[in-house]
């Protein structure tokens, strides 16, 4: 045997043990992901119970449960603020057929959007969330994007929506205020949401834009079914 086919076939054989050790590796440890939220009894949870939680804000809802969205969104995202008014005209026009759900999933890079989150969680303890999740995405364009927190500013909304400011500051700052907003951001993670808006349509992710004629479409196919 030549030296250069002795190099040449150990060569091949240290490249098959490479090869094996991946493969071994790749199916005991199996693809990175997130582990979903363990229950108070340390079981886990299915997929369907991330998307809607029995605490989860319903803008509208309705009683066959033939159709149901979901909303993972971030009050301080343009293109959440984008889909808003879209979001609004499907829950006027199909108010009581739909169940419609928001949930908090503030993104990091925003200053303001986990403030903004504890803001409608917080008048939400006064039953005024739908209220407040409306008037922070109408005034969007004068605290987006700021540097700086806008407390003050989401303070003036809930006077303006009527609250009892004490009550709000207390909630505003509460720790259960906090947790709540990061119970749904973890199940957000679980079902791999990763930028917002993000939309579920019947418990699957939604494949086109969520515009009023997309969403109407989906609908309208659903509720003749």
């Amino acid at each position: 045997m030549t030296t250069n086919l002795k190099v040449t076939l150990g060569i091949g054989a240290i490249t098959a043990l490479i090869l094996a050790l991946i493969v071994t590796a790749v199916v005991l440890l199996g693809p990175e992901r997130a582990d979903p939220p363990a229950t108070a009894s340390g079981s886990r949870t299915t997929p369907a119970e991330f998307l809607v939680r029995e605490d989860s804000h319903r803008l509208s809802t309705a009683a066959d449960g033939k159709v149901t969205l979901v909303e993972f969104l971030d009050f301080e995202c343009e293109a959440c603020g984008a889909a808003f008014p879209h979001m609004e005209r499907i829950r006027a026009e199909y108010a009581g057929r739909i169940n419609l759900v928001v949930r908090y999933f503030p993104m990091p890079g925003h200053r303001n959007g986990d403030l903004a989150a504890r803001a409608a969680e917080a008048a939400a303890g006064q039953g005024k969330f739908a209220a407040m999740y409306a008037k922070l995405f109408q005034t969007q364009a004068q605290w987006g994007e700021a540097t700086e927190s806008k407390q003050a500013f989401f303070l003036d909304l809930a006077e303006q929506a009527g609250l009892d400011l004490a009550a709000f500051k207390r909630d505003l700052d509460a720790a259960k205020t906090a947790e709540r907003v990061e119970k749904d951001q973890g199940d957000g993670m679980a079902l791999g949401v990763q930028g917002t808006p993000t939309v579920f349509f019947n418990g699957t992710l939604l494949d086109v834009e969520p515009s009023y004629d997309n969403l109407k479409a989906k609908i309208d196919a659903a509720l003749r079914s």
